[in-house]
């Protein structure tokens, strides 16, 4: 574990930014920023055009470490290069920003009001490309879509199963449990959420370190306690399907919870866009979105 970037993610101040938008979501995103499913013929093409998204993302002079401490990158992403280093060294060499990946392989089919992670039998080898790859750490994610005791149980048996596997590669693991915004029982769903995830953490290892990414709360600073849990090095916020202005306005309410968006970061970006029109949206993304992950 690299204690530099450690130290950077658990005390700077910034938001992580998620770029990490796979094969299932990865036409929707290049849809977002202009492009066309006819510009692409195969998934080669595809994977081509979205590395060109985010290589202009990731080389703006927006996308800044005094804003930004780290990117999630998905599998594709890390193996491919930008200006002849390979992405996770170019984020950290040339711009200072801690990589992170994602390492699940989508989810399964609704069970118990919640979706769990498809099964990942490629893991361990995954984990150790990372390790070679310059990843400081790891994302993955499930779905709770309602208060369902059971459910929500065996989502976070399955991320800390995960995790453990995860931190024994030197990785430190952000774990995902995000609680779906649109259903009327969210809150409860966050109270079943919070006391599983107390207890999970309460049986880690002295030194195991982890993240957490979660919906932004219904009750404003309701993570609060768990941000002083001494395993938990950071907590951060994912969009879930706000606009960036709602979700702004959301986490900037919950003093300490730092934003990871993805689809809220890049809102507003387009292929047809010229250099200084791309940066300065950007520029205005990424200020809005570091002011609310300071509050």
């Amino acid at each position: 574990m690299n204690m530099k970037q450690l130290d950077r993610i658990r005390t700077g101040k910034g938001f992580i930014a998620a770029l990490d938008q796979s094969g299932g979501s990865t036409p929707k995103a290049l849809l977002h920023y202009g492009i066309e499913e006819t510009r692409y013929a195969n998934e080669d093409e595809m994977y081509a055009l979205v590395h060109e998204m985010r290589t202009r993302i990731i080389k703006s002079s927006a996308f800044d470490s005094r804003f930004i401490l780290g990117a999630i990158l998905f599998e594709n992403t890390m193996d491919r290069e930008i200006d002849g280093q390979l992405t996770a060294d170019y984020l950290w060499e040339k711009k200072g920003i801690v990589p992170f990946l994602k390492i699940d392989k989508g989810l399964a089919d609704l069970e118990d009001g919640v979706q769990l992670m498809k099964p990942n039998p490629g893991l361990g080898d995954l984990l150790k490309r990372a390790t070679g790859r310059g990843i400081f750490g790891t994302k993955m994610r499930s779905v709770i879509h309602e208060a369902n005791p059971a459910g929500i149980k065996k989502v976070v048996q399955q991320q800390f199963a995960t995790a453990k596997q995860i931190m024994d590669m030197g990785l430190v693991p952000i774990i995902e449990p995000e609680v779906d915004i649109t259903r009327p029982d969210k809150a409860e769903s966050e109270k079943l959420l919070k006391a599983e995830l107390t207890q999970h953490l309460s049986t880690l290892d002295p030194h195991a370190q982890v993240m957490l990414k979660l919906s932004i709360p219904s009750e404003d600073n309701f993570y609060s306690d768990l941000m002083n849990e001494p395993h938990v090095v950071r907590i951060v916020a994912l969009s879930g399907g706000y606009s960036q202005t709602e979700a702004n306005e959301k986490l900037a309410r919950n003093h300490g919870l730092i934003a990871s968006f993805s689809r809220a970061l890049s809102e507003g970006l387009t292929a047809g866009q010229s250099n200084d029109e791309f940066d300065a949206m950007l520029s205005q993304s990424i200020q809005s979105i570091y002011e609310a992950s300071i509050k």
